[in-house]
């Protein structure tokens, strides 16, 4: 019986949730995850008084945690759906009350932003030419390797970032900016390093 040949997954979006959480890591003056920069166009909320920030940023990033990769950080306690969030945001129904009042103000303005964000990044996706994207540079590992790409999964956000660049947010999860993402010349070399670290 012949040996199953290797297999690759990779999944690409610009994840709702996912906006959502920066959203409010903005609005909120959550400078975790430092080297990750900002959306474009999302501004601090003025403080109205003292804000705990130490608990505030421990929550959020246990939120950010299990937004990007749930599997891999389940609660251990049941989630309750956020008010105004729609279902973009679900917190453990203990220990995130800091969190849950902090964000309740700004349930609307972080699903206009991530829907519009969305929106974008779905319009100015070409059919196929995401696969194209991945598949040209693990031909091009497996090239310069000669070997075959061993199996491995990879989860792309899409996002619209001040800067360009790519950036691990997960064990299985990447960051690209989105400017980045539609130069195809620079995403190729951009996303080599990438395929080459898990292919």
């Amino acid at each position: 019986m012949a040996a199953e040949a290797p297999s690759w997954v990779v999944r690409e979006d610009a994840g709702l949730p996912v906006l959502v959480a920066l959203y409010l890591r903005q609005a909120l003056g959550i400078r975790h995850p430092e080297e990750l920069p900002h959306l474009r166009g999302v501004f601090a909320a003025a403080s109205d008084g003292y804000v705990d920030l130490s608990a505030l940023e421990r929550q959020w990033r246990a939120l950010w945690e299990m937004t990007v990769e749930p599997q891999a950080h389940p609660s251990p306690v049941p989630l309750e759906l956020v008010d105004g969030f729609e279902m973009l945001v679900a917190l453990p129904t203990e220990g995130f009350a800091q969190l849950h009042a902090a964000i309740l103000p700004l349930g609307a303005d972080a699903v206009a932003y991530a829907r519009d964000a969305n929106e974008r990044y779905r319009q100015s996706v070409g059919t196929g030419a995401s696969y194209r994207a991945y598949a040209s540079a693990i031909a091009q590992h497996e090239r310069s390797s000669g070997r075959r790409a061993h199996s491995f999964e990879l989860n792309v956000q899409v996002l619209p970032l001040t800067q360009r660049g790519v950036w691990w947010i997960g064990a299985l999860t990447v960051a690209v900016t989105d400017g980045l993402r539609h130069d195809v010349a620079a995403f190729d070399t951009a996303i080599a390093p990438i395929i080459a670290d898990i292919a």
